[in-house]
């Protein structure tokens, strides 16, 4: 119900007082509690995890830490042409639009209008032109009007923190986007290089292979050795080749991924030069616990949701409260009547309407008005549940995200040290083989033994070397994976910090969203 208060007069009758306030009382009479701030967990469940630690926090721009220009490169071209970036951003843009929207709705309104009506008069009207001595008649109206609702409850200040929130949740998402983007990226051309370098190793255990085979088969035409030892060979000689195969395919495969990730076709890639793989640490940052909640885009993202939704529960709130709002108007109208009777018209004409201009054409109007929820057929209430839902929805969903990223933070560590255990043994492995290489090669030398054995060693060897190019590619991955679950370099600026458990109010700028490295910024 809206009530008018015509000509802002406060002349009323105490009778009409008393009701209208009564009214207004019983209206408000079932208007739900404030909620307070739900207590979110300030730290992640990492305790007992025993992971090496280090100082400091992957940097914004990690991957350079690896040290290869081909991999910055590839990176730069994906952030720049990434469709999945493109979207994010986009979302981004309808967020901020969404807050500029709101704040537009809670200024005062102007609006100008100006219009010229010319209209005939019906014989059978309750007033018909034979009474009146005209037929037609012209009306202008040229005018301004001011309108102002008083935002006392703050509905319309949570609607605009609410969709500030939401635009910091969209740019964490996008955040979030980007690493995702760059660590396939970087995981994929990895990838690819621990291809190039297997399959290295692949061709040269095809030759050693070969030349097995050529030593069986000259032994079993002399009558040495039976025609199985050919069979082996060949059969030995056939693995290897497939293993060749099967990694060529893979170097292609990964190639046509790495242009899908960049955005371009496989033949824009840049030129790409094999070499070997990088050392990595795979170790924790000592204060993980407590700051990967700022460090996470997902989370951070998950927390901006709870604050939107607590906004959007005082919105629903500030609906059971009375709307005090303000019209004025002030302008100029005019009616002249267009009739051969009349002094200075015309039959049928415009008329004259200079009149519009002159002093006594002004009108002027204020309007105080109230509205009153009183039965809105559970409208309220329904809607006040509908954010309370929402709201409990955000905050589960915070916690799954917290779960999700403790879970990610500790597999990604353990796999690590897991790793780097399998690689010291694989490198002691390495180390014997080449030794049994160097002794089997110095009896070949002086005679004692023939080639067979020295050859199959190093078939041994470079098997042995395979699986550490295969542990060392793993180890990277699984680094690759550790940087991802700490946050990539993300980070929410101090300004612009996560509202914490005890605050529930948002004061961060439109132009300076949560937590965007520069370098993501579109």
């Amino acid at each position: 119900m809206t009530v008018a208060l015509p000509h802002f007069s406060l002349r009323f009758r105490p009778l009409a007082l008393i009701t209208l306030l009564t009214v207004g009382v019983a209206g408000c009479a079932f208007i739900p509690a404030k909620l307070s701030h739900p207590n979110l967990r300030d730290d992640v469940p990492l305790a007992g995890l025993q992971a090496p630690t280090r100082a400091g926090w992957p940097a914004t721009d990690w991957w350079r830490v690896y040290n290869d220009p081909q991999l910055d490169e590839l990176i730069a071209l994906a952030v720049k042409q990434s469709p999945d970036l493109s979207q994010a951003h986009s979302r981004v843009q309808t967020a901020e639009q969404s807050v500029k929207v709101a704040a537009a709705q809670a200024g005062l309104n102007i609006n100008g209008n100006a219009q010229l009506t010319r209209q005939r008069m019906s014989d059978h009207g309750l007033f018909p032109p034979a009474l009146l001595g005209f037929d037609w008649y012209n009306q202008a109206d040229l005018g301004v009007q001011l309108e102002y609702d008083f935002d006392w409850w703050g509905k319309k200040r949570n609607a605009i923190e609410a969709a500030l929130d939401q635009a910091h949740a969209a740019e964490a998402q996008r955040s979030a986007a980007a690493l995702t983007i760059q660590n396939a990226v970087a995981d994929t051309y990895f990838g690819w290089l621990a291809d190039e370098s297997r399959l290295s190793l692949a061709k040269q255990a095809v030759a050693v292979q070969q030349r097995l085979l050529q030593i069986a088969d000259l032994r079993v035409r002399q009558g040495v050795d039976l025609s199985d030892t050919v069979q082996q060979a060949r059969a030995q000689l056939a693995s290897v080749q497939q293993m060749q195969v099967t990694l060529e395919g893979s170097i292609e495969i990964r190639k046509v991924v790495l242009a899908a990730l960049a955005g371009v076709s496989p033949s824009e890639l840049p030129p790409l030069q094999p070499h070997a793989l990088p050392d990595v640490e795979g170790t924790l940052p000592d204060d993980a616990r407590l700051d990967l909640i700022s460090r996470r885009p997902d989370i951070a993202a998950s927390r901006w949701q709870v604050e939107s939704a607590l906004k959007q529960t005082d919105v629903a709130r500030a609906e059971y409260f009375p709307d005090v709002s303000i019209n004025a108007m002030a302008g100029l109208s005019s009616t002249n009547q267009g009739s051969p009777n009349i002094p200075g018209l015309t039959k049928g004409g415009s008329g004259d309407l200079g009149n519009l201009f002159e002093l006594g054409s002004r009108v002027f109007g204020i309007t105080p008005a109230v509205h009153l929820p009183i039965f809105e057929g559970g409208r309220l209430k329904a809607g006040y549940g509908a954010s309370r839902a929402q709201l409990d929805a955000a905050i589960a969903q915070y916690n799954v995200t917290l779960t999700d990223a403790a879970k990610d933070v500790a597999t990604q560590a353990v796999t690590a040290q897991q790793i780097a255990a399998r690689r010291t043994k694989q490198m002691a492995q390495v180390q014997a083989n080449s030794m049994l290489v160097a002794t089997a090669q110095a009896r070949a030398q002086r005679g004692v033994k023939d080639a067979r054995e020295s050859l199959a060693a190093e078939a041994q060897l470079l098997q042995q070397r395979d699986q550490a190019v295969s542990l060392q590619a793993q180890a990277l991955s699984t680094d690759l994976a550790l940087i991802k679950a700490l946050g990539g370099g993300y980070h929410v600026a101090a300004s612009n910090e996560a509202p914490s458990t005890t605050s529930s109010s948002s004061t961060a700028s439109t132009s300076n969203l949560a937590g965007a490295p520069d370098h993501e910024r579109l």
